[in-house]
């Protein structure tokens, strides 16, 4: 598997770096997890607009799916060969009626439909193209998932957003790399079941035994050096923090 971060700031788009959004792509397919704001331009440094092949969107906060409105716009009003056909998106419970919302003026409550394929995300396990995927439901103010990613015999851990949680540590357990969001400072917010600081994501790496670990979702008001010293402190394998348009092989 090879992962490219199309973005990773957290809350809103810093100056150097988009919204989450990770490209995984494995035996020809791609596909994306989470589409936040200014991704859809990103995404087109690294492949064609029209080359996804699957969606899976962590939950419905803006930065992490909001660019999928623009997609919309790309698949549905497309000149040179005609609307494109559906791609499947996965996500939670109202996610097609949330796209449709945010936009605020498809043709039809159904367009979205259209040209996206929604399934609807609950923990489960199950294939998305050559990738057998697990999905675990996380600790955030909306409802939101974890996504592990398998492929020949390889692994990556997506937190999402999430606050500290068993079933994050067991949905990691061993995986190669762990892409974990570590938005908040250690010693300076503490609100629970919102998200991670970067202590408590190396924590968790260490609780899973994960082979090496990516922090990202660091707002642009974080100082990301701190994060990145507090889960060194308590997590020995190798930690670094994601950089746009870095790529990973798995």
């Amino acid at each position: 598997m090879k992962l490219t971060v199309v973005g990773c700031s957290g809350s809103f788009p810093s100056a150097d770096s988009a919204c989450s959004s990770y490209l995984v792509e494995a035996d020809g397919f791609r596909l994306l997890l989470d589409m936040g704001n200014g991704a859809l331009g990103e995404l087109q440094r690294h492949i064609g607009l029209y080359d996804l092949d699957a969606v899976f969107l962590s939950h419905l906060h803006a930065d992490h799916c909001i660019d999928m409105c623009a997609y919309f716009v790309a698949r549905y009003y497309r000149h040179e060969g005609g609307r494109c056909a559906p791609i499947p998106v996965y996500g939670p419970e109202g996610t097609e009626q949330r796209l449709t919302t945010a936009y605020a003026d498809t043709p039809s409550a159904s367009s979205m439909s259209e040209v996206f394929d929604f399934h609807t995300v609950k923990p489960a396990s199950f294939d998305i193209g050559p990738f057998a995927v697990r999905t675990e439901k996380m600790c955030h103010p909306v409802e939101a998932y974890a996504i592990r990613v398998e492929h020949g015999g390889r692994s990556l851990t997506y937190s999402g957003d999430t606050g500290p949680t068993a079933a994050l540590d067991e949905l990691a357990e061993g995986t190669d790399l762990f892409l974990c969001e570590a938005a908040f400072t250690h010693g300076k917010e503490n609100i629970p079941d919102l998200h991670l600081n970067g202590r408590e994501a190396g924590e968790s790496a260490r609780r899973a035994g994960a082979g090496r670990m990516l922090l990202t979702h660091i707002p642009p008001w974080t100082d990301p050096q701190v994060n990145l010293a507090d889960a060194r402190a308590v997590y020995d394998g190798p930690t670094e923090l994601a950089a746009p348009g870095a790529s990973y092989d798995i």
